[in-house]
């Protein structure tokens, strides 16, 4: 088990920013690879982006490019996500996941990816 814990959200208003944190427990994060997804009730988790073990690749969703930035710090086991210019269509539970193994590739866009998930937190965006 690799337990992730997500915090930062909140509510904002339309152009405003936020920061999400994910902290991930255990000694395999150095390898992982780190996603982040989002949902709004009846959906399925959307893509939001993704970041490489050594930070070094990132892969963002085409609705988000330019807007948010994927960060991490191997020696705090934490992953960001930096929201800026958000819009109300932001508005979702927010959820990071991980994939041990230095894998960073085709698929990294899919759910089935990751091995484990966060408990999610919630952004709301007004209009």
């Amino acid at each position: 088990q690799v337990p992730l814990v997500e915090s930062g959200g909140g509510f904002v208003q339309a152009g405003g920013s936020l920061r999400l944190s994910c902290v991930a427990s255990g000694r395999t994060f150095s390898s992982a690879t780190m996603g982040w997804f989002r949902q709004t009730p009846g959906k399925e988790r959307a893509f939001v982006g993704a970041i490489s073990w050594t930070g070094g690749s990132t892969s963002y969703a085409d609705d988000v490019k330019g807007r948010f930035t994927i960060s991490r710090d191997n020696r705090k086991n934490t992953v960001y996500l930096q929201m800026n210019n958000l819009k109300p269509e932001d508005t979702a539970v927010y959820s990071c996941a991980v994939r041990g193994g230095y894998v960073f590739g085709p698929g990294i866009d899919k759910a089935t990816f990751y091995n484990y998930w966060g408990q999610g937190t919630q952004v709301t965006v007004s209009a």
